[in-house]
């Protein structure tokens, strides 16, 4: 029977709570007289904020939560940005719908300077993202790279205190938060890679809710399905999650598919870079094909350490 109400797990950051809202809008403008409503939350990954998430096992650490709530029925479907999501999915569960991609860069933050170049000998830029070290060690080896958690504000708070000369954020996040101002220059592909999926909003729910995964994924949109499924396919044969230092880059033409992959070393800004084409049909082949030609660099011996880390 379809439901006529669904509960929403979310987050209770601001910027978690914009795309939990903007999920129910789409939902209601969608379904004519289904009711929505937010179950916000915290999760572990949001009280720990003295530690690396590499250190504390990945990005997961925000889904946990989500999921027990829908496992024990407080929630209907989970709404999250799709690069927190792992690689593979727990058990039981789906993402029947991905949303339009917005703008996948990152975002150079600074007060005082306005590109990456400007930055002077040494300077401090904060970042939790080891994706984001890497490339900016291959670029910069001389900069200071200092660790940065807690959500948009709190960065962009830290960073006005004087603690960082610059920080890197996503410029997504900042568009979603109505503070696109604060983005001093945008770090892109070809030549800078996002995290896998980044700036997709991922709809999660239970796989044995058929008729709650039919309201779902009429949201859902191909195109950007395909881009991130290549993307995450490629993660997940890397072995990836927020420990290793991975970005992609998909583009959709109706020519097909284009997958541009990264592996990286964040101490010596050592990049591997790989890519390849394929047909729309065979996203999830592509990511493979592109692993692969990572690992015939030699990802693995980058990998391997961090995998093993405690």
């Amino acid at each position: 029977m379809t439901p006529s109400i669904l509960r929403i797990a979310t987050r209770k950051s601001a910027l978690a709570l914009w795309q939990a809202e903007h999920v129910a809008a789409e939902l209601r403008a969608t379904h004519p007289g289904l009711a929505v409503e937010l179950v916000p939350m915290s999760t572990r990954g949001d009280e720990i904020l003295d530690q690396p998430l590499a250190t504390l096992g990945g990005k997961g650490l925000f889904l946990k939560e989500l999921e027990v709530a829908m496992l024990e029925g407080r929630a209907d479907l989970a709404v999250h940005s799709l690069k927190d999501v792992p690689a593979e999915l727990e058990p039981g569960f789906a993402l029947p719908a991905i949303l339009p991609r917005a703008d996948a860069a990152d975002a150079f933050v600074s007060n005082d300077y306005a590109h990456l170049a400007a930055l002077p000998l040494g300077a401090r830029v904060g970042t939790s993202s080891l994706r984001r070290q890497a490339q900016l060690r291959a670029v910069r080896p001389d900069l200071s790279l200092l660790d940065l958690r807690g959500n948009v504000g709190t960065r962009l708070s830290r960073l006005d205190a004087g603690h960082y000369d610059a920080i890197l954020l996503a410029c997504a996040g900042l568009e979603r938060l109505g503070l696109s101002a604060r983005i001093r220059g945008r770090l892109a592909a070809p030549d800078w890679l996002p995290a896998p999926g980044q700036a997709a909003i991922a709809i999660e729910a239970r796989a044995d809710q058929p008729a709650v995964l039919a309201l779902l994924a009429a949201l859902d949109d191909m195109q950007t399905r395909l881009a991130v499924s290549a993307e995450r396919a490629m993660n997940q044969a890397l072995g990836g999650s927020c420990t290793v230092p991975v970005g992609a880059w998909c583009t959709v033409t109706e020519r097909g598919l284009h997958l541009r992959g990264m592996v990286g070393d964040a101490d010596s800004g050592r990049l591997l870079l790989a890519e390849a084409g394929a047909d729309g049909d065979q996203a999830e082949a592509l990511g493979r094909r592109v692993a692969q030609a990572l690992f015939d660099q030699g990802a693995g011996a980058l990998l391997n350490p961090l995998k093993a880390a405690p």
